[in-house]
């Protein structure tokens, strides 16, 4: 089944690679971004990444620079087309960067997507398919994380913000049966397209730990700072579940489907990840022979909103969205390093 789609946030990491896996399922996509963390239309036509998938995918993408707080521009947008799901990307998204300014996280993912949904609901718009996190469980009570875990004991805004969304669509969802939503609970997206020509270009200094290790390795940083190595993890770093990103899109289009068929009714929850923790140091290490480059790092504080350890259960994700993840740890670096060594500086050295 063909449907349109508006992603909000298309133009960033995960938004555009699932934008290119929609459209190769057939999918029609309409995109919104206020390119706040994404590298801007160099034609003013297209941001560089969705002028990339339009190349990778030989089909049209729709953009308009639109953020997601400004309700005439959205009601603009769902007026052109005839939208069928919504898959909502646009947020800040970097747990320590949330602990210096949680106004601007609260503002921009809750009052955000608050906005959106209103929209939504103006338009008759009722599929939702939401990017929320593994922050939403904070300090891990049992491991693997299953969508069981209790929630809202978070340990920074980020989190607190995917939290309270989630609380907005399960009581929108209970006072109106229009609604179908499903929230997809990342654990840590990597990765880049297999053809190196989108990937993970974050603005200023990255806050995500692959993206800083390859901008290490290809010579743009001095030096990887690590934060901490006294948690209670076998190396003493942080443990993640780290997914790789064509993976994560993949279970989008899976969650789209599902809607689609509408056979959902009401707020579900899916994890989306391996089910397979790394630590900081095994993923240097990984790095390191998938680049052959050195990666060198230093040992810092511990950042705030940090946990010691994450991954996640995602035996519910199998059974009812018929997803499961592919790609290892290996391959992860192995495109991080062909996205990086191709757009050393990012999209804004586009070529």
């Amino acid at each position: 089944m063909s449907l349109s789609i508006l992603v909000t946030g298309g133009a960033g990491f995960v938004g555009s690679h699932t934008v290119l896996e929609l459209l190769n399922a057939g999918h029609r996509v309409i995109c919104v971004d206020n390119l706040c963390n994404a590298f801007g239309a160099v034609d003013a036509k297209l941001p560089e990444s969705l002028k990339r998938v339009q190349e990778l995918t030989g089909k049209n993408v729709t953009f308009y620079d639109v953020d997601i707080r400004d309700k005439n521009g959205l009601r603009e947008v769902f007026k052109k087309h005839q939208i069928d799901c919504v898959a909502h990307f646009a947020a800040l998204k970097a747990v320590g960067e949330s602990c210096r300014i949680p106004l601007q996280y609260y503002q921009n993912n809750i009052t955000g997507t608050s906005v959106l949904l209103e929209v939504m609901a103006e338009s008759n718009v009722f599929k939702f398919v939401y990017s929320s996190s593994a922050t939403v469980y904070g300090e891990p009570q049992k491991l693997p994380l299953d969508e069981k875990h209790p929630t809202g004991n978070c340990t920074n805004p980020y989190g607190k913000s995917k939290y309270f969304t989630e609380e907005i669509l399960k009581d929108l969802c209970e006072s109106d049966p229009r609604w179908s939503v499903i929230s997809l609970r990342y654990f840590n997206p990597v990765g880049a397209h297999k053809s190196g020509r989108i990937g993970e270009d974050p603005n200023g200094e990255p806050n995500n730990l692959m993206p800083y290790i390859s901008q290490v390795a290809v010579g743009r940083r001095p030096c990887l700072k690590v934060f901490g190595n006294n948690y209670d993890t076998p190396d003493g770093t942080g443990v993640r579940d780290y997914i790789h990103i064509v993976d994560l899109a993949e279970g989008h289009v899976c969650a789209l489907d599902k809607l689609a068929r509408g056979d959902l009714k009401g707020f579900v929850v899916y994890n989306l990840g391996t089910g397979c923790g790394y630590s900081v140091l095994d993923v240097v290490e990984a790095f390191s022979k998938a680049s052959g480059k050195e990666v060198k790092y230093e040992i810092v504080d511990r950042r705030p909103g940090d946990v010691a350890t994450s991954y996640a259960d995602v035996t519910l994700a199998a059974k009812e969205l018929g997803w499961k993840a592919k790609r290892g740890l290996k391959e992860m670096c192995e495109d991080t390093w062909n996205w990086q060594r191709l757009n050393p500086n990012g999209f804004s050295g586009a070529n």
